[in-house]
């Protein structure tokens, strides 16, 4: 370290502070709705551990850790020491008994994964480590531990090959679509575990400006000093409110081919979750625990789900959503005048010498 308190490698050293640690915690308590739901069905379905390991011989797992191990650089006591630092004590903030392996790859491009299936490897770029200063870092480094808690390695290593195999039988009209219908189903529940895993990071870095601005640097680069960070969230407002109806099917469209929500979009959800109730009662202790994982309901967390959808749809300002959301409102109304038209046809028809019935509109009604 220089005498100006910097680290030669050009990162700001910033001084050691307590952090809250979550023994025992069960990704559950950071889990997205819709990702949890999928989980815990995933978990509690008899036989898929050993469906998943049996696909372990058609996967490239082994030939990527070798690929990675002969052409990368590892993360130890002696290689990249700040980041090997960020990883333990990621891992024990979380309480993440095993630490996976890290390793650093020659790539300009900002990214971070975490795949594997027997255990997770976690693998980032010379571009996000040079981009990004310790504590920003430190909530990405969060976020891939996150992953690794909540077993999303698999699925993400899964998705890769269904990927390339689409790719590869893209010449079989029906083994294509099929395939693709699994990797848009995969896809949308992996954008939902971005989200899951952002919270880890919070959890870990506990710094919710250090993620906001790792986020502003992976969408506009390392020029903290032309951004604002109200300007930035202020973006995400206007992609989603924005346009009309043709806009909303082009948002559906760019991400439909996406495994990451888009940045504004996962900082506006980052923001929202750090000051919601939840956030806090997990920062005062109380949170689900991995021994109460297999007591987990399957039906309450697709509740949770749902909920979450429809309130992001009642919620949203989306113009798509706001015509799904008046066309539920209005169905409603329609609904029970349907009813009663179908009260009247099912009813006694009138005796023959009763008097006219009187068809003007009730008050109240058009």
């Amino acid at each position: 370290m220089s005498d100006d308190g910097h680290e030669q490698n050009g990162h700001e050293r910033v001084p050691s502070r307590q952090r809250r640690r979550f023994p025992g915690i069960s990704s559950r308590a950071y889990e997205h709705p819709a990702d949890r739901s999928a989980l815990v069905a995933l978990r509690r379905l008899s036989g898929f551990d050993a469906v998943f390991k049996a696909l372990s011989g058609l996967l490239p797992e082994r030939s990527l850790r070798l690929l990675f191990l002969s052409d990368s650089v590892r993360v130890s006591d002696q290689q990249f020491v700040h980041l090997n630092d960020m990883l333990r004590d990621a891992c024990y903030i979380l309480d993440l008994e095993k630490v996976p392996p890290m390793y650093v790859t020659q790539d300009p491009q900002p990214n971070a994964m975490c795949i594997g299936l027997d255990e997770p490897i976690i693998v980032v770029t010379t571009g996000l480590v040079e981009l990004l200063d310790e504590e920003e870092m430190r909530a990405v480094v969060g976020h891939e531990v996150g992953h690794a808690l909540s077993g999303h390695s698999v699925y993400r290593t899964i998705l890769l090959f269904l990927t390339s195999l689409a790719l590869k039988v893209a010449w079989i009209p029906l083994g294509n679509l099929a395939i693709l219908a699994i990797v848009t189903a995969l896809r949308e529940w992996f954008r939902k575990s971005e989200l899951s895993a952002d919270r880890a990071g919070l959890l870990v870095g506990q710094d919710l400006r250090a993620s906001m601005r790792g986020l502003m640097k992976i969408a506009g680069g390392n020029h903290l000093h032309e951004m604002n960070v109200d300007a930035f969230l202020q973006q995400a407002e206007e992609y989603e409110a924005g346009g009309d109806l043709r806009d909303s099917v082009l948002k559906i469209l760019n991400v439909l081919p996406r495994s990451h929500p888009f940045t504004t979009v996962r900082a506006a959800e980052l923001k929202k979750w750090a000051a919601s109730r939840d956030y806090q009662r997990i920062m005062d202790g109380h949170y689900p625990r991995r021994t109460e994982d297999k007591d987990a309901s399957v039906g309450d967390s697709f509740k949770e789900s749902a909920a979450s959808y429809a309130s992001d749809v009642k919620t949203s300002k989306d113009p798509l959503m706001k015509l799904v959301t008046d066309i539920a409102g209005g169905a409603g109304g329609l609904g029970g005048r349907v009813k009663r038209g179908f009260d009247g046809f099912t009813s006694a028809p009138p005796p023959k010498d009763a008097p006219p019935r009187d068809t003007s509109p009730e008050d109240g009604e058009a």
